[in-house]
């Protein structure tokens, strides 16, 4: 895991990247296990004390739970829509996954989680994903849902002041998980890992391993 914002100029921004530095290191421990199969992403399968599920409405206002994507691989992002690089870069190199797995590309829901709901509306979230794939779903919850879901998923993200005007931008986990078809948590996948290897890694999961 990494936190980004564009720097780590700030001494908040080097502790973040420590603390999650550390939590990548656990789940590494916690992934290690023979016999399994060779996953290019960092195996974390067997995790039952967090990133158990989220609960949290899409657009429309529904609320969407992992269980409505039983059935598929979900890869599972937190960002926002005026993430300068990593959340771009990220949706764009899964909507390259998805072109990867061909058939099978259906068998997979990206979810979008926004960790800026005062700025990112239903309406803003639903044309972001549409800018990458359709079929990508966008969820935004309130403050208190957002924190509850990020605390899950040992999601960190901290506010950064920009300029003076009142703007700011998003320190923030920059990975994504990846769930089996049948909602067990089983990858954790860094940022910059290239398309095809996550691919590979889904046609996996998606074969029952």
């Amino acid at each position: 895991m990494i936190a980004t914002r564009s720097n780590y100029s700030s001494a908040r921004g080097f502790a973040l990247a420590g603390r999650l530095l550390f939590v990548l290191a656990a789940l590494a421990v916690t992934g290690c296990g023979g016999g399994g199969p060779a996953f290019r992403a960092t195996d974390i399968s067997g995790t039952t004390e967090w990133g158990r599920d989220f609960a949290l409405p899409d657009a429309k206002g529904q609320l969407r739970r992992l269980a409505d994507f039983r059935g598929k691989a979900v890869v599972l992002f937190f960002g926002y829509t005026q993430c300068p690089d990593v959340c771009p870069t990220t949706l764009s190199s899964m909507a390259e996954v998805v072109k990867i797995l061909g058939s099978d590309g259906a068998k997979l829901q990206v979810v979008f989680v926004t960790l800026d709901p005062e700025r990112d509306t239903p309406a803003l979230i639903a044309e972001y994903m549409a800018q990458f794939n359709p079929g990508f779903l966008g969820l935004r919850g309130d403050r208190a849902a957002t924190e509850a879901a990020a605390k899950e998923f040992k999601v960190f993200y901290t506010k950064q002041a920009a300029g003076t005007s009142g703007g700011y931008t998003l320190d923030h986990t920059a990975g994504s998980y990846v769930f089996d078809p049948h909602g067990r948590l089983r990858l954790y996948v860094r940022h910059g890992a290239p398309a095809a290897d996550i691919a590979a890694d889904l046609k996996l999961l998606l074969a029952g391993k």
